[in-house]
């Protein structure tokens, strides 16, 4: 580290450390330089280094550091005033209010300093001139702090009555300050309506709308606008995460997690700053902080997981129940201590019902990764009577009717019926088909359960169930992959049925039971053939037995409605395996409409989805949309989690793909959200996060995509997503950041998808990636580095034969050079071959179109061959050498005007914005006359040219020019002869 010798290095000493990263490193460095501003014996050194120090204090976790400095500040005021400049002046004065909010944050500092300090605020600010807004601004902010409502708002009212002036806080600081108090006197509304400025961006500073956005997380909920909550914490987080002085909002953020059901969330937020949970230079943020993890700790043990090990102080491990008695008692203890300073109890109460809150709602779906962390759901209880035993007869009673209608949670229902039943005697009938349904529950395994059911149901003189019970069970091997052995037995059973039906021996229900068994093993056994005919054939058969067997004879019989419904979608299967998609799709969906007809719509959901594929194949994107809405509508509470995810991940790209992009990133955050659910966040959920960051994007929502795609990156994998999902999801970030002024970050990203599409057999990608990564490292101000990737750009662009794309490579790299120390030659030379590969590509260009494309390209690389070319000048000396670059610079604007009015009307506004830039060149080379002429031709190249109205581009173009035409007309005039 160098040693500071003289003033201008102090200065740049303390720019540079004003840059670094907030925390006790930047303000070390701070205490650095005030002890060698001390050693220069200049007063105004010692000055602007105290400045500097009470700055990084101030926004840092050490703010109860900065009363030292500005009490030295103040007394060298008091003794030396002419020491201070005007900037130096103006800032003591500013700083009082950081040390007026400082002291209120200091439970040490008794509350009568405290108003005797805003006493000395408003003398002094009355001496100098200054209004009372700031002054009253920070009584309030004594008064709210110690619960004294009334003397609040007058203060309030009076704040707003007051002149704004240069002591007055930022526009974006005042109103959240002023939307604060609204929220918390329960006007929510009111709050972010005068948050509204700040939250869009109008005002800003260094803390906002960082601050802003985490105030406004928990009015929102309430007000339930829970998608602006939602944007706001993932907009917010990303503003606040990097800052050390913001733990305030970061608690609030927290919280946030806590209120909306991501717990998860909030545990990896505690996680990324283990610093907060000790850090004791601001009690009051510390406060807020322990407050709210009292209250996400309080969460988890609510939700039956206290046993688990959780992000703490350091130094132990913590267990979420231990965690909460903690951070409650460290909390109370801060807010005691406020309290015994104030004279009041208002900040334990604050305190207490922070912790006390409730979450505003169950489940918010973020779009980030983060997995729900409740354990399992407790079986349901049997019901149990006055008696105290479970009611056996209502238990069965509820699962036969459950199951006849064909009704969810039937096979839960036997399971509670099996085990209030055990060690009681039942009859053969019940046996049955509790053993039955619990066949069914295994899937595979279920095979000697379902031969047991099949006895059962032998012995209480039903042999047409008990055949039905084993045609279920060769089903089972099938899916179990014995598709021929389930295809013998089921032929057997099949016989045996129908004989059975002939002599009446059982009904139709049951014969129908076997034989739709002995159709479903056939036609998975035709999926196993790969089209063989003869399967096709022998499968279709089958389902149209089924038809033959029960159509037109269901009555009110749901079960015998629900085989006329499955068999007319396994007909649709067999068409599709049989290559005839459109004949599939049709009997899908007179399938899934059966289904819906009897009163079954979640079985309708498997041929929805289906369907929808179908139609997305056959390019009918109305009827996939039509189709995958209705799936989801059907499925209702009955669709399980991963299908969910599926439905409206496959909704999210059919609405994305017809420009819907607000909609399409409802369906891919509901995706992600039941991906977690379903436990596939690292597949599926990867998926979707993707797919939502890129929705957000197009939306211009960068910093919720830039954090969406963040966390999705980590999942997506060449193995299992595609190296081009990869690829893709660097790109949208590199984009965010770019939009975000992330340069650095974004250069990184675009060169990470670069490496990856440089093994591409297509090369187009790569030579993209590489040319906005060369943009990126030069907004980042890395000018070696963004010349190395516009070379790589170059040259691939130069073997993809796109000139386009080779000439503004090499103009970027003119920039860049003109950049350097005596740069200016090679910058020339870049734009010259940028000039040469034009006019060479417009020579070998075959049809017109491609002639017309290159000669625009021609005329804007003249265009910024003169720009470059005057910027040079302007900053050298004055005389012969800068005339001679500046009658250069013009030759190239004058040519660049040809080139385009070559070009006629389609480049009217580039050839006059040319003429413009040629006349300010002529102007400054002392030719009025020639300056004059070519601003009065772009006012004729306008005549008859209307203004359309004001958002229409065109008129826009039209008015800027006829302004910039007039504008120099009157500095001409204005200049002496």
């Amino acid at each position: 580290m160098s040693e500071i010798t003289d003033f201008d290095a102090l200065r740049e000493a303390m720019a540079e450390n004003s840059g670094q990263p907030e925390g006790p490193a930047r303000n070390a460095r701070a205490e650095e330089l005030l002890t060698a501003a001390e050693k220069l014996g200049n007063p105004l050194a010692v000055i602007e280094a105290l400045g500097h120090q009470l700055k990084v204090y101030n926004y840092s976790s050490e703010k109860g550091k900065m009363f030292v400095p500005f009490a030295r500040l103040l007394r060298m005021w008091d003794e030396r005033p002419e020491d201070f400049d005007e900037y130096e002046t103006h800032s003591l004065h500013w700083v009082f209010k950081w040390v007026s909010a400082g002291m209120l944050d200091q439970p040490h500092v008794p509350l009568a300093s405290i108003e005797k300090w805003l006493g000395e605020m408003e003398h002094r600010y009355r001496l100098a001139g200054h209004s009372e807004r700031a002054v009253r601004s920070a009584e309030h902010s004594v008064a709210a702090h110690v619960g004294d409502v009334a003397r609040a708002e007058r203060a309030y009212a009076a704040w707003l009555a007051a002149d704004r002036d240069s002591m007055a806080d930022c526009h974006a600081c005042e109103l959240h300050g002023q939307g604060w108090w609204q929220a918390e006197q329960g006007r929510d509304a009111q709050a972010l309506e005068l948050w509204g400025p700040v939250l869009e961006g109008e005002y800003t500073c260094a803390h906002e709308p960082h601050t802003a956005l985490a105030s406004s997380l928990v009015p929102l909920l309430r007000l339930g606008r829970e998608e602006e909550a939602r944007a706001n914490h993932l907009r917010g987080f990303r503003l606040v995460r990097a800052m050390e002085s913001m733990r305030g909002a970061y608690a609030e953020h927290v919280e946030f997690c806590a209120l909306t059901g991501n717990e998860a969330r909030g545990l990896e937020l505690l996680a990324e700053r283990p610093a907060y949970f000790t850090d004791g230079g601001h009690p009051q943020s510390k406060l807020d902080f322990m407050s709210v993890v009292a209250l996400l700790m309080d969460r988890l043990t609510g939700l039956g997981l206290g046993d688990r090990q959780v992000p703490g102080p350091a130094g132990r491990e913590w267990t979420a129940r231990e965690l909460a008695a903690h951070a409650r008692e460290v909390a109370l203890a801060l807010a005691a201590r406020f309290d015994e300073r104030n004279g009041t109890t208002h900040v334990s109460e604050r305190a207490r019902a922070r912790m006390a809150r409730r979450p505003l709602v169950e489940r918010l779906p973020l779009g980030v990764r983060s997995v729900r962390p409740a354990p399992p759901p407790a079986p349901a209880a049997a019901p149990v009577p006055a008696g105290g035993q479970p009611d056996l007869p209502a238990l069965l009673a509820e699962a036969r009717r459950l199951s006849d209608t064909l009704r969810p949670g039937a096979v839960e229902a036997w399971a509670a019926a099996a085990a209030a039943a055990e060690g009681t005697e039942l009859d053969p009938r019940d046996r049955a088909e509790m053993a039955d349904h619990e066949a069914m529950s295994l899937g595979p395994e279920g095979t000697d359960l379902f031969e047991r059911a099949a006895g059962h149901y032998a012995e209480a003189g039903d042999p047409g169930e008990a055949l039905a019970a084993r045609a279920r069970g060769a089903y089972v091997r099938a899916l179990a992959g014995d598709v021929d052995g389930a295809a013998a037995a089921v032929t057997g059973l099949y016989d045996e049925v129908l004989a059975l039906y002939a002599a009446d021996g059982t009904g139709i229900r049951q014969t129908a039971s076997v034989v739709m068994s002995r159709a479903r093993i056939l036609t998975r056994r035709a999926h196993g053939a790969e089209g063989d005919p003869a399967a096709l054939a022998e499968a279709e058969a089958a389902v149209r037995e089924v038809l033959a067997l029960v159509e037109g004879r269901t009555g009110e019989d749901v079960r015998l409605a629900a085989r006329v419904a499955e068999a007319r979608a396994m007909l649709g299967e067999l068409a599709g395996l049989g290559g005839d998609l459109e004949r599939a799709a049709e009997l899908f969906a007179r399938g899934a409409a059966a289904f819906t007809a009897a009163g079954l719509p979640w079985f309708a959901v498997e041929y929805e989805a289906r369907l929808a594929s179908l139609a997305h194949h056959l390019g009918d994107m109305a009827e996939a949309e039509r189709a995958l809405r209705a799936a989801l509508e059907h499925g209702g509470a009955q669709l399980e989690a991963p299908g969910r995810a599926q439905l409206h991940l496959q909704l999210a790209e059919v609405v994305g793909g017809r420009g819907e992009a607000v909609e399409a990133a409802r369906h891919a955050l509901e995706a992600a959200h039941w991906a977690d659910e379903a436990g596939e966040s690292a597949t599926l959920g990867a998926w979707a996060r993707q797919q939502l960051g890129g929705f957000l994007l197009r939306q211009g929502r960068w910093a919720e995509a830039a954090e969406v795609l963040e966390s999705a990156l980590p999942d997506l994998t060449a193995e299992t997503h595609g190296d081009g999902a990869v690829v893709q999801t660097q790109w949208w970030l590199g984009d965010c950041l770019s939009e975000l002024g992330e340069h650095r970050a974004a250069a990184e990203r675009r060169l990470q998808a670069a490496e990856i599409a440089r093994h591409w057999p297509e090369q187009h990608d790569h030579a993209t990636l590489a040319h906005l990564a060369g943009e990126s490292l030069g907004q980042a101000g890395l000018a070696a580095e963004a010349d190395q990737a516009y070379a790589r750009a170059g040259g691939l662009w130069r073997e993809l034969g796109n000139t386009h794309g080779l000439i503004r490579s090499l103009r970027a790299r003119a920039w860049l050079a003109l950049r350097a120390q005596d740069g200016l030659g090679e910058a020339r030379g870049l734009m010259a071959d940028a000039v040469r590969e034009c006019e060479a590509a417009r020579e070998a260009a075959t049809d017109e179109e491609s002639r017309q494309q290159l000669l625009a390209e021609l005329g804007h690389t003249h265009r910024q061959f003169g720009d470059l070319l005057a910027r040079s000048a302007s900053e050298d000396a004055e005389g012969a050498p800068v005339r001679e670059v500046f009658e250069e610079a013009l030759a190239q604007v004058v040519r660049s005007a040809e080139v385009f009015a070559s070009l006629g009307d389609d480049a009217l506004h580039s050839r006059t914005g040319a003429e413009l830039t040629a006349g300010r060149l002529e102007a400054d080379l002392g030719r009025p006359a020639d300056a004059v002429a070519r601003a009065r031709a772009v006012l004729a190249a306008y005549e008859g040219h209307g203004i359309s109205e004001a958002g229409d581009g065109e008129g826009e173009a039209v008015r800027a020019r006829r302004a910039e035409a007039e504008q120099l007309l009157r500095l001409l005039a204005e200049r002496p002869e």
